[in-house]
């Protein structure tokens, strides 16, 4: 079996490399990656000297390259984590998230339609459902909840995910879709809440917290969130939406408190700022029916995998101060450049 992982140098994408290499000794992957701001080729350090891995420095959006790799590799499997994901990046320049989210998507399920792909998953987002009030706690995103986007980010995964069922329906592309809550974990971006706080907290950084730090998110760790994904790829119907979910609604105070608080930092840290145009205010997923149909279901508690995450940044600190400083784009280079 051979399997393509866009945006594999990413923060889930990568988590997704390194858990299918482990559990599917027999499976090739190959790693398509623009390494645009947040994909980082050290992220893969662990996965570039296995045989049964590689690594193609490529833009989905690039059809020429994307059909040229598909005609030599043969892939019986694409996994589409490639994306632009931050809704505050997409709040300034919503061009690029378009261009990438929609068009990218297009060019890689024409490449399947052409080279008889067996199955094409899209990793979506619970974004493209907008919000749930705060005083409404019985209230879930479910499969069937209609899409309703807030950001530019949201409202081009929106677009990639009806576009994939549309290539399901016309074309009959063997498709799936998957809409995750909040993931956090190992190789996470620092720019996003959790290793934000994090690594902040760790450099004595004021900590800014949008608003009040009272919009609510369901997190779910990454690892979860791939076993979740290797299920849909394998056992998961084909042209179906899965929500995965993790049963662990925060705060985002409540969040930066904990974090705080497992590093023995004080709440003086904290600094609240003006919230973010449109910022919705609850995320909450319903994951029953993969739970049903897949067996799946959440095995790492917020307490633990927050535990897990925080002991990942202390003893990768080289990592995210790579990150943080800009000289993990210089690792393609080091590693390819001499290679040219």
């Amino acid at each position: 079996m051979k399997i393509l992982v866009t945006g594999g140098a990413g923060f889930i994408g990568s988590n997704f490399v390194y858990h299918m290499l482990r559990t599917y000794p027999d499976y090739a992957v190959v790693c398509l990656d623009a390494l645009t701001y947040a994909g980082n080729l050290e992220t893969l350090a662990g996965a570039l000297n296995d045989p049964r891995f590689e690594f193609v420095h490529g833009d989905i959006t690039d059809r020429l390259a994307v059909f040229t790799l598909f005609e030599s590799a043969e892939f019986d499997i694409v996994v589409n984590f490639a994306a632009e994901s931050h809704v505050d990046r997409s709040i300034e320049d919503p061009g690029v998230f378009l261009h990438t989210n929609i068009v990218g998507t297009q060019v890689l399920m024409d490449a399947c339609r052409a080279f008889g792909v067996k199955k094409f998953h899209q990793v979506s987002t619970d974004e493209v459902y907008g919000d749930l009030p705060l005083d409404r706690p019985d209230l879930l995103f479910t499969e069937h909840t209609p899409i309703h986007t807030s950001s530019p980010y949201a409202a081009s995964k929106a677009a990639a995910d009806l576009l994939v069922q549309a290539y399901h329906r016309t074309y009959k592309l063997p498709t799936s879709i998957s809409r995750c809550s909040n993931n956090y974990g190992p190789y996470h971006f620092p720019e996003k809440l959790i290793p934000l706080m994090i690594t902040r907290a760790l450099s004595g950084e004021k900590l800014p917290v949008y608003g009040k730090g009272e919009s609510v998110r369901d997190w779910l760790f990454v690892g979860d969130h791939c076993v979740a994904i290797d299920r849909i790829i394998h056992r998961g119907k084909v042209g179906e939406v899965y929500n995965i979910g993790g049963h662990n609604e925060r705060t985002n105070l409540e969040v930066v408190r904990t974090i705080l608080r497992e590093l023995g930092k004080p709440e003086s840290l904290i600094s609240f700022v003006t919230d973010r145009p449109g910022h919705d205010q609850r995320y909450a997923i319903d994951p029953a029916k993969i739970n049903r149909e897949l067996g799946w279901e959440p095995t790492t508690g917020f307490d633990e995998g927050i535990k897990l995450t925080i002991k990942w940044y202390l003893d990768n600190q080289q990592w995210w101060e790579r990150v943080l400083n800009g000289e993990y784009k210089t690792y393609y280079d080091r590693m390819y450049g001499s290679r040219g």
